[in-house]
């Protein structure tokens, strides 16, 4: 829910900052800062609680911030437990519609931070007794931001929200796969035509076809978890541009121990925190492996409109479950929509990678300021994909069903069965075979006996399912080379 479209009492509280004075509506736990990113940030209309990852993180980050401050003696005790418990609250999810400012921001994230700050601060002014806006008891910046800079507390919580956002990506990516292990079980006895340039190939089984999407698929585990890995590295303590002015020298390591314990996360202090404040080289690997995930994603539902198109004037290989009537005027027509929302997807994240390379890139000296629309792409990036593979898993695949007698129809008729009688007949009279199959219509199958190439017993033998999918030993019978050679009539 949007707060600041919610009916409101007309009581405000004033609230001042660099630029002056301003009214707040006192419902609102944001203040002053927030008030003008709502005002000067109208872009995307994405806000902050769409993610609530991020919040969660933003609140991991200030109350890790809060027990190091507390050690070095820079917060009075009584201020810092009532960080800690308003951040608790946060992570909670109870003040989730108080993060209101749009994902796409000036201030390299520093009005995603302030919103934090002041919603952070106003509820610990609750808990201890005092009333929003008194910040002279609790104040956002002295108090939640202290030893902190919007560049290294705002990246560190987009790190540790992407990790756990990422999580949640590779299981949703997990029971895909699984969903087509079992239709690759399912139809592991359906023999069908492979294809290749979309010509007829070899047979093969379609079982065989549904395990090679689960391989492809698995793989990208695999470079999910390899990439996240370097959110792990975060420059807490850091401060402004890496040197850490404003931050005691023991406050990095407490704060990253604190942060350890919090997230239940390896994180690591980066080894140099001036390269780090600046960098953006992890962002723009997860954004390559969500990419190629998307990449395989969309080939994916390609093959699956192609076999299940049709029903009469196509492939026809597979029914895909109907959820909806497909047009308009053309009555009875039922099109493959989740195969193709799932293309979208895929579109949509291939396009957010290249604004993360782009905001990347225009990174200047000590900060890229573009972080927010590289934060914003992955996210929503991640969204995407993941609600994309939930409804691509719920809503197709475990509904397919297979043609089979036309997948057999069509692997006889086809003239791509003349490849797995190559080593018995040799390539020049299977040529001729091709070459009469298309002139006359006939079927391989059909033309070989009609020749008198090979029994039918031999013929039943070399194009048994089993043994045309798989490799198989041949044994040489003729000094060509072939286990059966004809002279083709």
């Amino acid at each position: 829910m949007d707060i600041t479209r919610s009916q409101l009492s007309g009581k405000t509280r004033t609230e001042h900052d660099l630029l002056g004075n301003k009214e707040i509506p006192v419902e609102f736990y944001f203040g002053v800062q927030t008030m003008r990113a709502i005002e000067n940030f109208n872009i995307s209309r994405v806000r902050l609680y769409f993610f609530p990852e991020l919040i969660k993180a933003l609140a991991m980050v200030k109350e890790a911030a809060a027990m190091a401050n507390r050690d070095l003696g820079l917060i009075d005790g009584q201020v810092a437990q009532a960080i800690i418990e308003a951040c608790e609250e946060v992570r909670a999810g109870k003040l989730d519609d108080h993060f209101v400012v749009d994902m796409v921001q000036g201030g390299a994230g520093t009005s995603t931070n302030m919103n934090a700050n002041e919603v952070i601060a106003n509820r610990a002014l609750e808990i201890l007794g005092h009333q929003r806006g008194e910040y002279k008891y609790c104040h956002p910046n002295n108090d939640v931001n202290m030893s902190q800079s919007t560049n290294d507390a705002y990246p560190t919580a987009v790190k540790i929200a992407l990790i756990n956002s990422i999580s949640k990506l590779e299981s949703s990516l997990k029971w895909l796969v699984e969903a087509f292990h079992a239709k690759g079980a399912e139809f592991a006895h359906i023999i069908k035509m492979g294809r290749t340039q979309l010509q007829d190939a070899v047979p093969m089984t379609l079982g065989q076809e549904f395990e090679a999407y689960a391989a492809n698929l698995t793989e990208e585990v695999e470079r999910l978890e390899q990439n996240y890995k370097l959110f792990l590295e975060v420059n807490m303590g850091a401060t402004a541009i890496g040197t850490g002015i404003n931050a005691d020298p023991d406050y990095s390591p407490l704060c990253i121990k604190y942060l350890r314990q919090i997230t239940g996360l390896p994180v690591v202090a980066a080894t140099n925190m001036i390269e780090a404040t600046n960098d953006t080289g992890a962002f723009i690997m997860n954004s390559s492996a969500l990419k190629r995930l998307a990449v395989k994603l969309s080939k994916i539902c390609n093959d699956l409109r192609l076999l299940s198109s049709g029903p009469r004037t196509g492939l026809n290989e597979i029914n895909l479950p109907p959820m909806q009537p497909g047009s308009s005027i053309m009555p009875g027509k039922v099109n493959p929509v989740i195969p193709e929302v799932v293309n979208q997807v895929a579109f949509k994240v291939i396009g957010n990678d290249l604004t993360v390379t782009l905001a990347a890139e225009a990174g200047q000296l000590e900060l890229n300021v573009m972080e927010p629309i590289i934060v914003h792409s992955l996210f929503e990036s991640i969204d995407l994909l993941s609600n994309g593979m939930n409804t691509l898993r719920d809503r197709c695949v475990a509904g397919i069903t297979a043609n089979e007698e036309v997948c057999r129809k069509l692997v006889y008729n086809s003239i791509g069965l003349v490849t797995a009688l190559n080593p018995y007949l040799g390539y020049e009279t299977s040529t001729e075979l091709a070459k009469t199959a298309l002139k006359t219509g006939k079927g391989i199958y059909e033309l070989v006996l009609e020749k008198k190439l090979m029994s039918q017993e031999e013929l039943d033998n070399v194009l048994s399912p089993e043994n045309m999918i798989k490799p198989r030993k041949f044994y040489q019978k003729s000094t060509a080379g072939n286990l059966y050679r004809h002279q083709f009539r």
